[in-house]
């Protein structure tokens, strides 16, 4: 699959799930681990994406396992291999954190259920924006990422003053 059906075929399925999109980032490089090289190669980039349809926080696990399920679908399996070609970390952003949905568990992460953890990724603090926390991501923490997390929440918070009163 060329990588432009491939890119469309995973925005419409991203789509399918979540809703119209509301937010997208530019191309982001994915040069801060070489942890995903072996299994989906190099160079990696990414691209982040806001949905118009706000979710339940308790909804996180379930829609984890959906975007486990659309990572399957683009298993590279011409190679008789298991890589994976698409990387997908559903989570949720507040006015005061952002949170992202993982399968692994660790000291800071919350259980969810459905074998997913809630992970703290950013806190935001008046005065200072998104502050990084000891365990954040290098690539949640780089100023690409930042930048862009400030803005959804930015029109979040637009986006809930002009529906306050109005019935969702």
């Amino acid at each position: 699959m060329n990588d432009k059906v491939h890119l469309e075929s995973l925005y419409q399925q991203l789509e399918a799930l979540c809703g119209p999109v509301d937010m997208i980032s530019r191309w982001l490089d994915f040069d801060y681990t070489d942890y995903y090289y072996k299994e989906m190669g190099a160079p990696l980039f990414r691209k982040v994406f806001a949905f118009k349809k706000l979710i339940e926080q308790g909804d996180l696990a379930a829609i984890k396992e959906k975007t486990n399920r659309i990572e399957k679908s683009f298993i590279d399996s011409q190679n008789d291999t298991e890589n994976r070609s698409v990387n997908i970390d559903p989570g949720y952003l507040l006015s005061s954190r952002f949170i992202l949905a993982t399968g692994k568990d660790y000291s800071h992460r919350i259980y969810i259920g459905r074998k997913i953890y809630a992970d703290l990724t950013l806190m935001y603090a008046k005065n200072k924006g998104f502050v990084t926390l000891d365990w954040t991501y290098p690539d949640y923490a780089s100023d690409a990422i930042l930048d862009f997390l400030s803005k959804v929440r930015d029109k979040y918070l637009l986006d809930l003053k002009h529906t306050k009163g109005t019935k969702l």
